[in-house]
Parts: structure tokens; sequence; C-alpha cells
């Protein structure tokens, strides 16, 4: 009885605390009203990696301009726009230019899932044990990227706020799971 007193203890806390740094994340984010309007929803994705280190706003910058590359080398234009913002550019916004799409979070986790399959090409996912275990948010976690926002640019928006493994909080989480197993 006290282990799952303890257990419930330790996920009722994890909950709160989630719940509280996304509201929080929410009403300090300059970009709601201008690039997307207030998520409906804010989620917390723990990584299955770390962040790489001395990695910067360079780094980040040059991934958008290699997506944009690829992109722009299609025989049809995207019908999203891929940006990142903050200071130190380690917002990561997938903004809709097509009414329709990304405008329900079931759109937005099918592109995320499509684009973690061309992260699984990538010479970075390709030197990793596992590459088939990594997704797109493992990728942008790795960049240190710290969130990513989806819109349809009208209405709809979803958030994700990225921590990498070794964050405190998915430590607790991961410890927790082991717990009820």
């Amino acid at each position: 009885m006290p282990i799952f007193k303890i257990l419930l203890t330790l996920i009722f806390s994890a909950v709160i605390f989630t719940s509280f740094q996304a509201s929080a994340q929410s009403k300090t984010d300059r970009y709601v009203g201008y690039y997307y309007p207030s998520p409906q929803r804010v989620e917390v994705y723990c990584a299955r990696v770390d962040t790489f280190p001395n990695v910067d706003k360079k780094r980040r910058v040059g991934f958008i301009i290699g997506i944009k590359n690829g992109m722009s080398k299609r025989p049809y234009a995207s019908p999203f726009a891929v940006f990142a913002k903050g200071g130190t550019s380690s917002k990561l916004l997938v903004i809709s230019k097509q009414d329709g799409f990304l405008n329900t979070v079931y759109r937005a986790r099918a592109l995320l899932a499509e684009l973690s399959t061309s992260a699984r090409t990538t010479p970075i996912f390709a030197k990793s044990s596992a590459p088939e275990e990594l997704t797109f948010l493992d990728l942008i976690t790795m960049l240190g990227f710290t969130s990513v926002t989806l819109s349809d640019g009208d209405g709809f928006a979803h958030q994700i706020i990225l921590f990498p493994v070794q964050n405190q909080q998915c430590q607790k989480a991961k410890a927790a799971k082991k717990i009820t197993k």
C-alpha cells in the first residue's frame, strides 16, 4: 500500500507540474495572436535523447535553412511554413499556408509522424543505435529546440514543450513507470 501512495503522489506531482508549466508557457508566449492563436492543447514530450553539447542558434537556423532548401526543391509548393523564433531561435513554428491543413490535433500529429520518417534518413539518426525508435521531436530536441507549435494560422494551434531525456521531470516520470511495471 505505501508504494501505491508514493506512486500516486509522484504521478500527481508530475501532472500538476506539467499543467502549471504548460499554462505558464502559453501565458508568456509572445507569438500567440501574431503567428497563431492560443494553443488549444499544450503537451510535454520527454525526448529519448539529450541535447547536443554546444548546440546554438546558428545550428538551429541552419537546420531550418536545410528544411526550407529541401522544400523548395519539390515540384509543388509546401502547404506549410517552417521557421524558428525566440532570442535563441529555440521555438520551432510550423504554420499552414493553406486552409484546411493542420486544423486538428490529428493532422498535426500526422505531419509530425511524416517528419519523423524523413528525420530517420538523416546522418544524425543513422549513427544512433536504433534510428527507428527516434522521432522528429527527438531530432529537434537534440538541436536544442524547446518547443514546437503547429497551427493552421487561423483558429487552431497545438504546442509541444520539449525536454531532453536527462531533464529532472522526465527522470521522475521514468522512475514512476518502472515502479508500476
